[in-house]
């Protein structure tokens, strides 16, 4: 059996990103419930090395547009990075999943070989479709799609 690249990656990102949504949702709602200024949660942090809330979520959905987007061969879209509400943020998952929209099967399956080239670590690197997808797109989505929430339950001392 052979992996579909467009099942591995759209359907998942796109699940994912809404389940995010309904995240950020719910902090917002608690941040106005408990009359705490929304910027304390979008601002928070994990650790201290470690990126703001705002910027999980945008780094999320640069993995999310990006992997097919390469996959398929197709310019990657770029975004602002100006996200300063939790509106703001939503826009940018909705963006990303319409994005997604636009992928059918076609687009991808078949792209396991594909060279993709790009920027890893300050170096350029080149990988075939599969090994980007499972090695580099989707766990690097992973992180940070459940450091986002997990951010904010933190800072909403989720039981």
């Amino acid at each position: 059996m052979t992996i579909s690249m467009y099942e591995a990656s759209v359907p998942v990102f796109t699940a994912r990103l809404k389940a995010l949504s309904n995240v950020l949702s719910i902090a917002e709602q608690n941040a106005l419930d408990r009359k705490i200024d929304p910027q304390v949660f979008l601002t928070s942090r994990l650790a201290p090395d470690m990126f703001a809330l705002t910027r999980q979520v945008q780094i999320a959905t640069d993995h999310a547009k990006g992997a097919p987007s390469r996959l398929a061969g197709r310019e990657v879209p770029r975004y602002e990075d100006n996200e300063v509400s939790f509106a703001d943020l939503q826009a940018r998952i909705a963006k990303t999943v319409d994005h997604l929209a636009t992928f059918s099967a076609a687009d991808l399956d078949g792209s396991e070989e594909r060279m993709i080239e790009l920027r890893l670590a300050g170096r350029e690197v080149s990988l075939r479709g599969l090994q980007y997808l499972l090695h580099a797109a989707m766990p690097n989505f992973y992180f940070h799609v459940t450091t986002a929430p997990t951010t904010s339950c933190a800072t909403m001392a989720c039981r």
